[in-house]
């Protein structure tokens, strides 16, 4: 069994990392809450590790954090909910705002992630708010802290999420692409951010 892999960044995606540890590169299927807390790191990237192993592939799942993992193996837990859809939900909220969806039973933010229904969104709230208030995960995570935008950077994340929300995209991805690469690029134009954002997404 993995535990974590420490090395450089040889290439990076919002959905695979690829880490070179001992000469050996490691392609590690991430989050975009993994992608925007290592994009732009220089030195080694720690990320935590689990294993999928079927008869037919052989895949790695990397996490910034042991919270974003726990929460993907729990997710992974919730019948109907496999690796690829397990992360399309750490990618559509952050960790923090995906406890408080469980613990609130809301069904709708949970809905907001492409692929989950309202089936699915109640079993995940059925089978997994008591495992988190037991793991103590709804307070280990916390709201991400940071610099205000300021009010023109936040005039360029609007009209970016609105364009991208009229084109089909749910708002809650929308938004957390769109923060990522505001963060990243903040001088970013609008017309820049979307096509970034449509790249990502």
């Amino acid at each position: 069994m993995i535990e974590y892999i420490r090395g450089q960044i040889a290439e990076l995606s919002p959905t695979l990392a690829v880490i070179e540890a001992g000469g050996v590169g490691y392609g590690l299927n991430i989050s975009l809450n993994t992608y925007t807390a290592i994009q732009g790191l220089s030195g080694d990237v720690k990320l935590f590790v689990t294993e999928s192993i079927r008869e037919d592939a052989y895949q790695l799942w990397g996490f910034a954090t042991k919270g974003e993992r726990e929460l993907f193996l729990l997710l992974n837990s919730v019948s109907g909910i496999g690796g690829a859809s397990a992360r399309v939900i750490l990618s559509a909220m952050s960790p923090n705002e995906l406890c408080e969806a469980i613990m609130n039973s809301d069904e709708r933010v949970l809905k907001s992630a492409k692929g989950i229904g309202a089936k699915t969104a109640q079993r995940i709230i059925v089978e997994l708010r008591d495992k988190i208030a037991s793991l103590g995960l709804n307070a280990a995570f916390s709201a991400p802290s940071g610099q205000p935008m300021s009010n023109e950077v936040k005039a360029v994340q609007d009209e970016a999420i609105a364009a991208l929300t009229m084109l089909g995209f749910s708002p809650a991805p929308t938004h957390k692409a769109v923060t990522a690469i505001l963060r990243a690029m903040p001088d970013a134009s609008v017309e820049a951010v979307i096509k970034q954002a449509l790249k990502m997404m």
